[in-house]
């Protein structure tokens, strides 16, 4: 039975820390291959990327054993996305990819019973040490999880996104392709509009 670890974001625009875990997840033996789901504008963003443009970039920052999914990303709640994958693919085993700093408020999410029968790999984030991981699958009465052996990646999409006239601070964050990609939209979208500098929200 094929193990796939599902990634879920915005991936406004995809960055080497996102690469990187997807690939620490393969490396580690914890799955087989990563999916990466890049999903639509909700909730209080409003500054995406449009999500084709998302999902080109994926595919020119892929490296060995990640998929970029294109089929499931207009699915408004990852416990959604979960039950169509496994109506799709009964053979596979799916886990959930997720920061450590969404644990808080995971009760918050739409089904997340639902969502428990997974196996969570764990990345961490934020503030949240390993002992307040524990502390929170305890409380949820979970014990198949696992947490990422890899350093916390400090790297923002945001910050990206602000500083793509500024290659000398980014190009280690950032894939040349994908750098690439964003400032040939930059420069389509000020051919459009000569007063707007960048397309960055």
């Amino acid at each position: 039975m094929k193990k796939i670890g599902v990634y879920c974001g915005s991936f406004n625009p995809v960055h080497n820390g996102h690469i990187a875990i997807a690939s620490a997840c393969i490396e580690e033996g914890l799955v087989d291959e990563v999916l990466i789901v890049a999903t639509g504008a909700y909730w209080e963003k409003n500054d995406f990327y449009p999500l084709k443009d998302r999902i080109a970039m994926l595919k020119l920052a892929a490296k060995q054993g990640i998929s970029i999914d294109e089929t499931h990303n207009e699915i408004p709640y990852t416990c959604m996305i979960f039950q169509k994958l496994q109506e799709e693919n009964k053979d596979a085993k799916y886990s959930l990819i997720i920061g450590a700093d969404n644990l808080p408020r995971f009760r918050e999410w739409k089904n997340y019973e639902f969502l428990l029968q997974f196996d969570f790999i764990i990345l961490p984030r934020g503030d949240i040490e390993r002992d307040d991981v524990d502390a929170i699958m305890k409380d949820l009465h979970k014990e198949n999880y696992v947490i990422l052996n890899r350093k916390r990646i400090d790297i923002s999409s945001t910050y990206i996104r602000e500083h793509l006239n500024d290659h000398e601070a980014i190009k280690d964050m950032i894939d040349e392709k994908v750098y690439a990609y964003l400032k040939t939209m930059e420069e389509k979208d000020a051919a459009r509009d000569p007063e707007q500098t960048s397309i960055a929200g």
